[in-house]
């Protein structure tokens, strides 16, 4: 193969990696064009709506409000169980053996 047709092969494989790069760009172009709609939608869509977005937002914060309060509930029912492991631990466990009590007694009517 002659050095000019090795230049040939390589500029048409150049030409077709562009052109494969302009349809990659203008799938890129459709593809920010439709997200761009897409946000365009829900901003409207909110100000059009703006009870369904309190309603939204509101369920959003009931979520949140049970899910921190059941996790801080098991978190501290592990502590609770982790410190009752160290009640034979002399001045650790004196003050844990009256936490624990304080907390019985709190349970009891």
């Amino acid at each position: 193969m002659s050095p000019t047709d090795r230049l040939l092969t390589q500029m048409e494989q150049l030409m077709k990696d562009i052109q494969e790069v302009r349809k990659l760009n203008e799938r890129m172009d459709k593809i920010a064009m439709f997200l761009e709609d897409i946000r365009l939608a829900d901003i409207l869509q909110n100000y059009t709506a703006p009870r369904k977005l309190l309603w939204i937002n509101f369920l959003a914060g009931l979520a949140r409000g049970l899910g921190l309060t059941i996790g801080t509930a098991i978190v501290l029912a592990l502590l609770g169980s982790l410190l009752t492991q160290f009640l034979s631990i002399p001045i650790i466990g004196d003050y844990i053996k009256d936490l624990v009590n304080y907390v019985q007694a709190y349970k009891q009517p």
